[in-house]
């Protein structure tokens, strides 16, 4: 892997602005319209007041605006903030092909820094194409490895898209560039044992804030290591075991962007339970009623047991068990954010509902696919398989879902001004300074 690391630098710095397609951009503005909808979703979060209470009195001048809040905050403290609120719901993006969650590390970074810097939307839109196809290549050429081993990617994996799009915006050349990639290198972190708690949702805004410390240095001149993605003691083989498909990384990188591997949720959950609470919902709208319930069987891929296996006592654990997604979809017919509370997860019926449930890792089914078998007291089945999730590749969501998904999760302002923010996102590749966007989501 010769001179990866310098190759790559050298792609980044030079890209133009113009490079992005018709198709690339207009899943770029689905991806920030998703990514938005999820930030002030998550604004009013308690992490986030936790967070502020505990940091906001060492923040420097108040230059940046937060998605969603009336505080104002240095830069990489608003990137903290956004990356925090954008996933603590679990509620945004991922790529299957290495379950990132490619756009709140990046898109976190990019709107701190447009809070306080005039920034066009064309120039935003081409930094933050380039941070989310670096953190999807990166991770596609380290996966499974480097998700095997405990990483939670979305934060050791993001860093390097924040750091890329902000070094694009402050127009770094090849060598800055690199140093950027190197400082995002040595500060990756987040680990998968933070799985449902707060410290999940702190990775991206981690990985958003030291992003942009490490554009900002590089451009300073701290120097790194030549060799941050392929060297010897780099990051493929210090957290992957040496695994880095380069074929896979290089395919399309400079000509194109990978977004095509992007899906949107539309449960505020891990994505791979989300099988088994559509077809448990659909269980339920059948008409079973969940008193008549004895037994139920979800037949899943082994993935879903590695990283959905737990027996929850608050709504964050919930969002990755197999078996409160089974139990809020027989007894509630529903995922939505009201199913991933203390509350729902203390509700008694759905409480006994799980303890009723039994996950069957099966190689035979995808991780997009479960085979849910429900015995009832009067010793009859009900069995029902689904191949495909909505919101997934095959089923993705439509623009029209995304708006009301947009609308239907933002407490933290009202519906008006919810309104003129979901219309400003769909434009943003074309306006003039997207700290005026930024500013528009301060609650009225």
């Amino acid at each position: 892997m010769s001179e990866l690391s310098k190759t790559v630098a050298r792609t980044l710095a030079e890209s133009r602005v113009d490079s992005l397609g018709a198709d690339a951009s207009r899943e770029a503005h689905r991806a920030l319209v998703n990514y938005m909808g999820v930030a002030l979703g998550g604004a009013d979060h308690e992490a986030m007041d936790i967070v502020l209470r505990a940091l906001g009195g060492f923040s420097g001048p108040g230059a940046a605006a937060v998605i969603g809040r009336r505080e104002t905050v240095d830069v990489p403290f608003a990137g903290l903030l956004n990356g925090i609120s954008s996933h603590i719901h679990d509620f945004d993006d991922t790529t299957p092909s290495n379950y990132i969650h490619p756009t709140s590390p990046v898109a976190s970074a990019l709107f701190a820094w447009a809070a306080a810097n005039e920034v066009s939307g064309p120039a935003f839109l081409h930094a933050f194409a380039l941070g989310f196809d670096i953190v999807t290549r990166i991770g596609d050429a380290t996966y499974p490895a480097h998700y095997r081993a405990g990483w939670h990617s979305t934060g050791s994996i993001g860093i390097f898209g924040a750091a890329v799009a902000i070094g694009r915006l402050l127009e770094l050349g090849e060598q800055q560039m690199l140093w950027a990639i190197g400082l995002a290198a040595t500060q990756a972190s987040g680990l998968r044992d933070n799985f449902g708690s707060m410290a999940k949702g702190f990775h991206p805004g981690h990985a958003a804030r030291c992003g942009i410390e490490a554009a900002l240095m590089a451009r300073a001149g701290f120097t790194t290591g030549a060799t941050p993605l392929e060297g010897p003691r780099g990051f493929a083989a210090v957290t992957a075991g040496g695994q880095f498909d380069r074929a896979t990384f290089e395919d399309g990188f400079g000509t194109s962007y990978r977004f095509e591997g992007n899906t949107y949720k539309p449960y505020p959950c891990g994505i791979v339970i989300h099988p088994t609470i559509e077809i448990c919902s659909e269980i339920h709208h059948e008409g079973t009623d969940p008193d008549a319930v004895d037994r139920v069987e979800c037949r899943v891929a082994p993935l879903v047991r590695d990283l959905c296996d737990q027996h929850p006592t608050s709504g964050l654990q919930g969002k990755f068990s197999i078996y409160h997604a089974a139990a809020i979809g027989l007894v509630r017919g529903q995922g939505r954010l009201s199913e991933f509370t203390d509350a729902a997860v203390a509700d008694p019926a759905i409480s006994a509902m799980r303890d009723r449930v039994n996950a069957v890792a099966d190689e035979s089914v995808s991780e997009d696919s479960v085979r849910v078998i429900v015995t009832l007291k009067d010793g009859s089945t009900v069995e029902k398989f689904l191949g495909a999730s909505l919101g997934n590749l095959e089923r993705p969501l439509s623009d029209a879902q995304l708006e009301d998904k947009f609308l239907n999760q933002i407490t933290a302002i009202g519906g008006d001004q919810a309104k003129e923010i979901l219309e400003q996102c769909w434009k943003i590749g074309t306006l003039d300074d997207i700290g005026d966007l930024v500013r528009s989501t301060v609650p009225r």
